[in-house]
């Protein structure tokens, strides 16, 4: 059937880091059937975070099939997004024989600050567009290379995720440009595989998926994967993209000078420009789109999943879901937290300093301070963290005359005038859309010639609001901000000292607890 012939309408699939989502639109954008569909994230050794790609593989073929049965109307194609960053090893057949080792594992961690410490670090950087930090598959393949040379040397094909559903699927194996461009392993100047990169690695070009384009489509799905997805086995499969540069898709943040913004389990700032490159001190990442399209930001481990642990830690009687309860609470405390601040590196920090060294912190505690400063502080140090990143875009030589935002927290009213107060802008927020889901989902109507190009997001996104900074908090902010971002470099000796003393000190109480006194 020619494309012009099609019904349009696409179902975007966003494999992410807890969930993957089906979401099918029509070129109108309008959502018309969704489903996601839930996997753990394995912690087995400290440092370690992984997934069993089988389970993945599951939730993908649940959500598509699921949303497929809601609809009232054919499928014209599917459009796939997934997490940037992970890494599985494969036998000659096809078969894992690792687990997925996400963006949020940092085993790697002394391979990337060896990578770091040597100064072709920071020219492989600018000529790969990923940072040396150990959520990079180039410092893992180190890792498996140095600590399990003898699986190492059986793996026949390393790739992310969401190839490795796209061989199961389609049996193509497949990696596009975006999300080799979170490697570490591509030449984002040439579109190609980095000698260096793959030298450093200790792995050949042909141990790699081949390189596509994001609006590449595969001919169709193999006949038990079509059977599984109830879909004819001819369905178009596009390719798709990462989720970062896909998000600001979903958002219509698709124009130099806009920015998105992103908070989920992690967040991200990001921009789009017309050619790729990175700042000269290494500050951001750059990851493709399109060709002519790239996103330079920076994404920070630490966003939602800080306001998880203020509900664990320091509220544990609200449940297991106490998200509301916990912003309600944030509420009743000023606007600074009462000069508390909060670092919020429970899980180490990417951007914009690209290490895994740092740990959490409060500073400035005084018997003053109510659980409700806690939590508030943790709420603004994401947002302050946000800040720092922004400021390393504009650093980078991008404008910046607009933010969107999206993600979990954006269903906050006090999230939503919090980040204007710390970033000093107003941000708009589009209506309900999952960024990536629908970004994937515009990319595959390109593809397949429903839509004259991705520019058309901008028009397609509604804003629902705009929030402008109140000028009394944004003034405070800006005066917390530098002593915010100072706190890290005072610290490092500290978080040094501490990573050094870590393997020796207890995990578990070595004594009963006593009665209470």
């Amino acid at each position: 059937m020619p494309p012009d012939t099609l019904p349009g309408v696409v179902v975007g699939v966003d494999i992410g880091t807890t969930s993957t989502k089906a979401m099918a639109y029509d070129t109108d954008g309008r959502l018309l059937a969704s489903h996601s569909a839930g996997y753990p994230l394995d912690d087995p050794l400290p440092g370690y975070a992984e997934q069993d790609p089988e389970l993945i593989l599951a939730a993908v073929v649940e959500s598509i099939r699921a949303v497929v049965t809601d609809l009232t109307v054919p499928v014209s194609g599917l459009a796939f997004c997934s997490a940037m960053h992970s890494l599985i090893g494969l036998d000659a057949a096809g078969d894992p024989l690792t687990p997925s080792v996400t963006w949020a594992d940092s085993r790697a961690t002394r391979q990337a600050e060896r990578l770091r410490a040597v100064p072709s670090g920071l020219a492989l950087h600018r000529r790969t567009g990923t940072p040396m930090h150990p959520m990079s598959p180039l410092p893992k393949l180190l890792w498996f290379a140095e600590q399990e040379p003898k699986l190492f040397e059986r793996v026949a094909h390393w790739v992310g995720i969401k190839e490795w559903v796209l061989l199961r699927l389609c049996e193509a194996l497949v990696t596009d440009h975006s999300i080799a461009s979170a490697t570490g392993l591509l030449d984002i100047h040439t579109l190609r595989w980095d000698t260096e990169a793959l030298t450093i690695a200790g792995i050949t070009e042909e141990q790699l998926p081949h390189l596509v384009a994001t609006t590449a489509v595969l001919p169709g799905l193999t006949p038990q994967a079509a059977t599984a997805l109830g879909l004819p086995q001819r369905t178009p499969v596009v390719v798709g993209a990462g989720d970062g540069p896909l998000a600001n898709l979903g958002l219509g943040a698709v124009h130099p000078g806009m920015v998105a913004c992103s908070i989920g389990t992690s967040g991200a700032m990001r921009v789009m420009v017309e050619r790729p490159g990175v700042d000269p001190l290494g500050g951001v990442f750059c990851y493709a789109l399109t060709e002519d399209r790239w996103a330079v930001g920076g994404a920070i481990n630490n966003g939602g999943i800080v306001l998880k642990w203020a509900g664990a830690a320091l509220a544990p009687e609200l449940g297991e879901h106490p998200e509301e309860e916990l912003v309600a609470l944030a509420a009743r405390a000023p606007v600074g937290s009462g000069g508390l601040i909060m670092l919020p590196y429970l899980h180490s920090e990417r951007a914009p300093h690209w290490s895994a060294l740092p740990r959490g912190a409060y500073v400035g505690l005084t018997h003053g301070h109510r659980r409700e400063h806690l939590v508030r502080a943790a709420m603004e140090g994401v947002c302050q963290q946000l800040a720092l990143v922004l400021t390393s875009v504009r650093a980078a030589g991008n404008e910046v005359r607009e933010i969107r935002a999206g993600g979990g927290f954006a269903r906050s009213g006090l999230w939503r005038q919090m980040l204007a107060d710390v970033l000093g802008m107003p941000v708009s927020f589009p209506a309900g859309r999952e960024g990536s889901s629908f970004g994937a989902a515009l990319l595959g109507m390109q593809a397949l010639g429903l839509i004259p190009s991705i520019d058309v997001a901008a028009d397609l996104v509604r804003i629902e609001e705009v929030i402008r900074p109140d000028p009394a908090a944004a003034a405070t902010y800006a005066s917390l901000l530098p002593l915010f971002a100072e706190l890290y470099d005072a610290l490092v000796p500290t978080f040094t000292s501490m990573r050094r003393l870590a393997p020796g000190l207890p995990a578990e109480p070595t004594t009963p607890a006593g009665p209470p006194m």
